[in-house]
């Protein structure tokens, strides 16, 4: 098994996100080496391990009082907890607006890379203070959720079954 190396990078410049990032919006995104579908690889990042499941559950009990959504709206079309917005062949984007922010994420796979790119519009301070309380959690979360894409990838490489096949 080869070496894993998230690493940091750009949206890539075909990515249907771009539209939507103004100048003061956030904006990250991660790479790494990994031959799978956006679909597979939204799918694996939204299977979040118990140590981020339990940090969503701590976020789920902290933002109740302030009306924020736990799961995200209903859509017929969802990875995880997020709305399927659009889909191709190479890029993936889900998520939905609440009241004090607009998130998306873009998992991109294209010439043997996966990127997870995350894109935040707040709306107001409520949305500042969430963003930089999460962002730490975020980045562990984003990291991981990679490396775990590319550890089902090299197992499928490799001819062992994985549940994302």
């Amino acid at each position: 098994m080869r070496l894993i190396k998230v690493r940091s990078s750009k949206l890539p410049r075909d990515s249907a996100l771009w539209p939507q990032v103004g100048p003061q919006d956030f904006l990250d995104c991660f790479t790494v080496r990994a031959n799978t579908t956006p679909r597979v690889a939204a799918e694996i990042i939204t299977d979040f391990p118990p140590w981020a499941q339990g940090l969503l559950h701590i976020r789920r009990i902290l933002v109740t009082p302030f009306g924020l959504s736990h799961d995200g709206p209903k859509a017929a079309d969802k990875v995880g907890p997020f709305p399927v917005e659009s889909e191709t062949d190479q890029e993936l984007i889900a998520g939905f607006n609440d009241k004090h922010l607009d998130f998306r994420v873009s998992v991109t796979a294209k010439d043997g890379c996966v990127s997870l790119a995350t894109w935040v519009h707040v709306h107001n301070a409520g949305g500042r203070l969430y963003l930089t309380a999460i962002l730490p959690f975020h980045v562990l979360i984003a990291r991981d959720a990679l490396r775990r894409v590319a550890v089902a990838t090299q197992k499928i490489d490799s001819g062992k079954r994985t549940t994302w096949t």
